[in-house]
């Protein structure tokens, strides 16, 4: 059951990055731009394909979205 967890942390963070990004009216693009990460990187994050983000990506999102890592993945 632990992987059933982590799906659902990850739709949660999928969830949360996307509600965040539209929140700040900002494309897909503009997000990756800002946070210094690749355009497929935010799609598979929004996604749910995305399985592991690197804490880079982490990081760079969390920058753009003036929040800690840990409110990003809460």
């Amino acid at each position: 059951m632990p992987a059933k967890k982590s799906a659902y942390n990850l739709s949660k963070l999928a969830q949360h990055i996307r509600k965040r990004r539209l929140a700040l009216e900002l494309s897909r693009e503009e997000l990756a731009e800002s946070a210094k990460v690749n355009y497929n990187t935010i799609i598979k994050l929004e996604s749910g394909a995305n399985v592991n983000p690197t804490i880079g990506t982490l990081i760079g999102i969390a920058g753009v979205f003036k929040v800690k890592v840990e409110e990003l993945i809460r």
